[in-house]
């Protein structure tokens, strides 16, 4: 699929696919080999008439009565999304945030690995998370360099969060993941999530609220 092509399909789908892509996934390690559009909206709460819409902006995929290949569709996701192969990156801050970060499996799953830690505690920098060894923050730069690695995840306390975005839009970083409480600016050119995982929290607590007659508007 060219740029041109990418371009005109709406954020909204781009945005569902990893969602689909992490059931397909579940499912497939589960041992099933087909799923129906009306599972796959069970499972990600999309409504099935808007997966079989997502899913033709890349083809036809599917057959009436059998549902989708999960194995098929999987692939030809992974392949949308770009993790049919695998996206190194830097992690950086060393604390449980990110400990926990770095040792999730999901992320080889999904076509990323990360490839080095940093952070600026002495008392971190020089030990260990699985088999990787910390490094100070100040070698960011070298390493992004000797990789060519384009992407980077924040994990440290919110006040550090603007310094190391910083640290990373200098270094090459195209692609940053803010998991900091903290909002922070990127230089033209880089991609930003903030994906604070308190935020996440509040925003599913206003619908618990709501649900439970204790939010107001």
């Amino acid at each position: 699929m060219s740029a041109s092509e990418t371009d005109r399909i709406p954020e909204g789908v781009i945005e569902r696919l990893p969602t689909y892509l992490s059931v397909l996934i579940q499912l497939r390690q589960e041992g099933s080999y087909t799923v129906s559009s009306a599972t796959l909206g069970e499972m990600t709460e999309v409504n099935p008439a808007q997966i079989r819409r997502d899913l033709t902006h890349f083809g036809s995929f599917g057959k009436r009565g059998v549902g989708y290949e999960i194995t098929m569709l999987t692939d030809k996701i992974q392949h949308i999304l770009g993790s049919d192969h695998t996206h190194r990156l830097v992690l950086v801050g060393a604390g449980h945030l990110g400990s926990a970060i770095a040792s999730y499996s999901g992320l080889r799953a999904r076509g990323f690995l990360v490839s080095a830690i940093f952070d600026n505690d002495p008392q971190k920098v020089g030990g260990r998370i699985g088999d990787i060894i910390v490094r100070d923050t100040c070698e960011l730069g070298r390493v992004v360099a000797e990789q060519s690695i384009a992407v980077g995840v924040i994990a440290v306390p919110p006040k550090a969060a603007q310094e190391v975005a910083n640290i990373m839009c200098e270094s090459g970083i195209r692609v940053i993941l803010n998991y900091s409480a903290n909002l922070v600016k990127v230089c033209e050119g880089v991609t930003l999530h903030n994906t604070d995982p308190v935020r996440e929290l509040l925003h599913t607590l206003y619908y618990l609220s709501r649900a439970e007659g204790v939010a107001r508007v």
